[in-house]
């Protein structure tokens, strides 16, 4: 079982990429006195967040959509190459590792595996709009629709993984965006917050 604290944590992914949000409100409920789970704006109170929980030796780490190229101004460039077997199994005194919270590793290098607490980043290459979830990938200096039906599976099903990696909770981070920055309007993100903000997730501020 993934989640040995909440068994209806993978149910509660797939209602959110869904877009079930009643549904998704209902397990919440369910689950977030065992999983905790928080949405924030501020990528410093979400590693603060997680160093505070994680005991000992738990294992913590930031990871991101592998076509997440916008997070670049918060310091995480997914073009970096992460070595999983530093990442994953490297101490706190390695800044290789994931415990430094520097380098995010992508749903390529966590798939199968696991964290004790994750900081999921979430970009604009998938965002909530009223029709459903909006599918972008990023090409020289824009964002672009993506119109393949495989390669839009492709990414929720990347979101999936991020956000069933954790075994005891999560923060998620989603960017305020930029108004002054025409690949990072506040508009790419926003929908998405008050999506996971509207199911009930608690946020942190």
């Amino acid at each position: 079982m993934r989640s040995f604290r909440a068994e209806n944590v993978s149910d509660f992914i797939k209602a959110i990429i869904d877009c079930e949000k009643e549904q998704a409100h209902d397990l919440l409920t369910q689950l977030s006195d065992r999983y905790p789970i928080v949405i924030t704006r501020d990528l410093c109170l979400a590693k603060q967040w997680i160093r505070n929980r994680a005991r000992g030796t738990e294992r913590f780490g930031l990871i991101a959509s592998s076509k997440a190229q916008r997070l670049k101004p918060h310091a995480i460039d997914i073009r970096v190459a992460v070595d999983p077997v530093h990442w994953f199994l490297n101490g706190k005194e390695d800044t290789r590792s994931s415990y430094y919270l520097e380098d995010a590793a992508t749903e390529f290098q966590v798939q199968g595996l696991e964290l004790d607490w994750a900081c999921v980043t979430w970009d604009g290459d998938l965002r909530f709009t009223n029709q459903g979830w909006g599918f972008h990938d990023f090409r020289g200096s824009k964002w672009c629709n993506i119109s393949s039906a495989d390669n839009r599976r492709y990414l929720l099903n990347a979101y999936r993984v991020l956000l069933t990696r954790a075994r005891q909770g999560m923060v998620i981070f989603v960017p305020a965006g930029d108004s002054g920055d025409p690949t990072r309007l506040p508009a790419f993100y926003d929908s998405t917050f008050h999506f996971l903000e509207e199911i009930g997730i608690p946020v942190l501020s």
